[in-house]
């Protein structure tokens, strides 16, 4: 087996840490892939990646040389710099953590005592220090260290994060030259060899790109140098995906299904397919899925002269929500996945992940009532917000004072044209000036000005704000940038109440310890099935004056899902084996409480 099959496929841990904003987890693989942990730095931010780039290349006497916005493809040349110091990083700091003696406290024990408890690799570790000295000591010794890889430095990309640029002169620039375009180029042109996540949708220019660059198809012994990972909602999206990127020769090496509401960041509610009916239905029709895919991706390779060498496998793996040790025990055995991912909890790690002081202490005492999904996002897509954030903070306070919205500096956002010839962002002091005065002046004046009012100011500056963080940490926010900082942890973070290492995050993992002991937590698929049900009665709150037949059918076939959703829930408690009865009961109970609810929404709709 090569290396890169080792990164790829036989990383130590069954979790992996996801994106989190534009900055939190910007540089978390340079703080875990030496323990074999994988993660994911968002790509979008060039200007902070830059800043990061310099401050860690400062740090290590290395060349910390700017790249400005007057050199051709800055972007890419920026994102590509980045990532290679990391993956040197990386490299370098592990090779130091295998040289070091095992039985000392060492980095490389750490990395023992962090994988879960069945792992082959721990208990050869265990073994081994056990083992009298000699030579058969030594040759285990020299074994063990080989074995041992290091995590996965992957990247994330909003695949509609793509806006159009110019040059000095104003003049439009090629499609290449595009945010996502060039963000994929960055990582495509760099020493990684490792995934780049696609998020938030299809993008059949970023998608049509990838067939561009050899590296994401099979090589003589069929590995991917890179490889391309979907984050996906449901099964339908999820194929109609694949099929596009199979025809072209490309293979999705991952589906990552997330909870549609039950994250962090961006939420997308589908029409109310809940996480565990949406495993099932991977877990049934994976094979059927696979052969589809492989059908279309075999002749395609074979127009551009590549043999295949074998079926390439690809991996399930599941996030969102997820609170326990027994929850992620449960995904991984009952589906047959490969992985968990676990992003929120780690805000509350300061080793892992860039969360500034002041917000970290209000996320430790923040309760659930603090987490909601708003409509704050610029891209006019469900997020997920923090009340108690500075920058939440900051937006009320400019309205009060009659300045509603932010000033846009880095436009990565910017998609609005109503009174523009460039297109603004809708969180912009100009476009939320102009959009109130248009509301102010339309005669007659509508019965729900404010409400419409209030839309407008509730979009906030994510660019900066979601970046902030990580500014304020390393000590890199300059006297006159805006400190207020975005966050958006998904509401499972509501159950965890206090600041954690490393050690203990991975220890709850993996049952270990258990963080949430004093916390009273519904399971996972309630917690989501309940975010539904509010989410569906508020939809149905805003049209109820004004019902047209699209939004009545879609209406009902949310409903459908969700009682259907529950039916499955109540099928599958009985299988909940490595949880108590009275947790099942409890779980029934919260069920039929549920559907209560649900059937007072037939008549409203």
């Amino acid at each position: 087996m090569t290396y890169q099959d080792l990164i790829h496929n036989m990383t130590p841990h069954t979790f992996h840490i996801p994106v989190l904003g534009l900055g939190y987890s910007i540089d978390t693989p340079i703080k875990v892939a030496k323990y074999g942990i994988s993660s994911v730095a968002s790509i979008v931010d060039d200007e902070l990646i830059e800043r990061m780039r310099v401050h860690y290349a400062g740090q290590r006497g290395e060349d910390t040389t700017p790249i400005p916005k007057t050199v051709p493809d800055y972007r890419r040349r920026r994102i590509t710099t980045y990532l290679d110091l990391m993956q040197k990083i990386v490299d370098e700091e592990f090779e130091t953590l295998k040289m070091q003696p095992f039985g000392k406290g060492n980095d490389i024990d750490r990395y023992f005592s962090l994988l879960p408890a069945d792992s082959e690799l721990k208990c050869r570790y265990v073994a081994l220090l056990d083992m009298p000295g000699g030579p058969e000591k030594e040759t285990e010794d020299a074994a063990l260290r080989e074995s041992i890889v290091a995590g996965s430095i992957d990247v994330n990309i909003m695949s509609k994060v793509d806006k159009m640029n110019v040059d000095a002169d104003g003049n439009l620039l090629d499609e290449i030259y595009t945010d996502a375009l060039a963000a994929l180029r960055g990582f495509a042109l760099s020493k990684l060899s490792s995934s780049i996540i696609l998020s938030a949708g299809m993008n059949p220019r970023l998608y049509s790109y990838l067939e561009t660059f050899t590296d994401f198809f099979p090589d003589a012994a069929g590995d991917f140098p890179k490889k391309l990972i979907l984050k996906v909602s449901d099964y339908r999206s999820a194929l109609i995906q694949a099929k596009f990127l199979a025809k072209k020769g490309i293979w999705v090496s991952e589906f990552r299904i997330e909870s549609g509401l039950n994250c962090g960041g961006h939420a997308f509610a589908t029409e109310g397919n809940l996480l565990g009916p949406v495993l099932e239905e991977f877990k049934s029709r994976r094979s059927e899925m696979f052969t589809e895919l492989l059908a279309l991706y075999k002749p395609a390779l074979e127009t551009k002269g590549i043999a295949l060498v074998g079926a390439p496998h690809t991996r399930i793996s599941v996030q969102g929500g997820i609170g326990t040790a027994a929850e992620n025990k449960f995904l991984l055995e009952h589906y047959g996945i490969e992985a968990t991912g676990w992003g929120s909890p780690f805000l509350l790690v300061p080793e892992v992940t860039n969360v500034d002081e002041a917000t970290l202490n209000k996320l430790t005492t923040a309760k659930s009532d603090d987490y909601y999904v708003s409509d704050s996002s610029p891209l006019g897509v469900l997020f997920n917000n923090f009340k108690n954030s500075s920058a939440e903070r900051q937006r009320l306070e400019r309205i009060a004072k009659g300045r509603p919205g932010s000033p846009c500096h880095k436009r990565y956002l910017v998609s609005n044209t109503e009174f523009t010839k460039e297109p603004i962002c809708t969180a912009s002091r100009q476009y939320q000036q102009l959009k109130i005065k248009q509301l102010i002046a339309k005669d007659p004046q509508s019965t729900n000005q404010q409400t419409q009012i209030d839309a407008v100011t509730e979009k906030l500056c994510l660019c900066d704000g979601l970046s902030t963080a990580a500014l304020i940490k390393n000590d890199l926010i300059k006297p006159r940038e805006n400190k207020a900082v975005a966050i958006c942890p998904g509401p499972n973070l509501a159950f965890f109440s206090e600041i954690y290492s490393l050690d203990e995050m991975v220890g709850h993992i993996y049952g270990k310890i258990d963080l949430l002991s004093k916390n009273l937590r519904p399971n996972m698929f309630i917690n989501e099935l309940n975010l539904y049900v509010d989410y569906l009665k508020k939809d149905i709150d805003r049209h109820a004056t004004a019902l047209n037949d699209k939004k009545a059918k879609y209406f009902t076939k949310f409903h459908t899902n969700l009682l259907e959703g529950i039916n499955y829930y109540k099928r599958l408690i009985p299988e909940i084996t490595n949880q108590t009865v009275a947790y099942r009961q409890e779980m029934m109970a919260q069920l039929e409480a549920i559907e209560g609810r649900l059937s007072q929404f037939a008549r409203l709709i």
